[in-house]
């Protein structure tokens, strides 16, 4: 079975990265593929343009979130949103966080971007009294 990890949040993507480059893409989760064997998948919406004649539907991605709404092996999921950085990240942002939460008491991280590159956050305790630290 191995460790489980809950990952909620997601990172916002501006501009959205078109469906034209991402179809087949690995990160593309449900409803548009139905195996998903990656840590974490591209969220995509669909945008209806109204034109002259008629109205468009696009589909874009506008964020990275977890994989599933239930705890999973998110064993590599810092290494796989760089890989969606690196595959789409040319000329857009990230911004937002995947709080990871795992199975033991205390162990939650965050998955943030900072300057193009997909860092584990590792929280700091500070006791009611200032100190800081696990121990008394």
């Amino acid at each position: 079975m191995g460790y489980r990890t809950r990952v909620t949040g997601a990172i916002q993507i501006s501009p959205p990265i078109p469906w034209s480059i991402l179809d087949g893409s690995r990160f593309v989760g449900p409803p548009h593929r139905r195996i998903v064997d990656m840590d974490c998948v591209l969220r995509v919406v669909e945008q209806v343009a109204e034109g002259g004649d008629g109205s468009t539907v696009r589909r874009v991605a506008v964020a990275i979130t977890g994989a599933m709404p239930e705890r999973y092996c998110a064993y590599n999921l810092l290494d796989h949103v760089q890989k969606i950085i690196d595959l789409f990240g040319e000329g857009r942002t990230f911004t937002g966080r995947l709080t990871c939460t795992g199975d033991e008491p205390g162990d939650i991280w965050r998955v943030e971007v900072h300057d193009g590159r997909a860092v584990r956050v590792e929280p700091r305790i500070v006791w009611p009294d200032g100190t800081e630290g696990l121990t008394a």
